[in-house]
């Protein structure tokens, strides 16, 4: 069978929805990578975005920055956020990404801050426990705040599944 009358065999990316992340995938990306774009909306409805330091715990994003920052009193003001988190700079291999939005909360009590300091100092000093008491430390002031995001929708992309018996791809496989 060739390409053209294979009917598994897609010759135009115009749709890519079908090439979603499996579960496995998906997990394997959330574990290893540690940033995240984070993104909301200003006041005059403008979309922005940061890089962001998270961790997925409880199939909930959590992240952490000042009160101070511009994003915490946007958050506050219109719940609804979004983080977006692609497999560039891990050693997964391809290129994979998931997008998530969902509503947000802000938070700085003791409960939320003992466990998330030291859940993200570890994902992103791992293997340095020294390093990640600084860490800690670090993070632990008067300010800071901890962002909640509850995903409610995802949108999940792997390139690996899209280039499968694609030219582009350099393989004559099914997808």
């Amino acid at each position: 069978m060739t390409a053209a009358t294979d009917p598994d065999y897609v010759d135009s990316y115009e749709d890519v929805s079908m090439f979603t992340l499996s579960d496995e995938r998906e997990r394997e990306l959330l574990d290893r990578q540690t940033e995240c774009t984070f993104m909301w909306t200003t006041s005059t409805g403008d979309p922005v975005g940061v890089i962001m330091n998270y961790v997925f715990h409880d199939d909930v994003f959590w992240l952490t920055c000042t009160r101070r920052r511009k994003r915490v009193p946007a958050i506050e003001a219109r719940p609804r956020a979004a983080v977006a988190i692609s497999s560039r700079g891990t050693d997964i291999g391809t290129s994979q990404s998931v997008t998530y939005k969902g509503d947000t909360e802000v938070l700085d009590d003791d409960e939320t801050t003992g466990w998330f300091y030291p859940a993200l100092a570890a994902r992103v000093r791992p293997g340095d426990e020294a390093a990640q008491a600084a860490f800690v430390d670090h993070l632990d002031s008067p300010g800071r705040v901890v962002i909640r995001l509850s995903p409610d929708a995802r949108i999940g992309f792997d390139s690996e599944r899209m280039f499968a018996g694609s030219p582009a791809g350099g393989t004559k496989t099914k997808v």
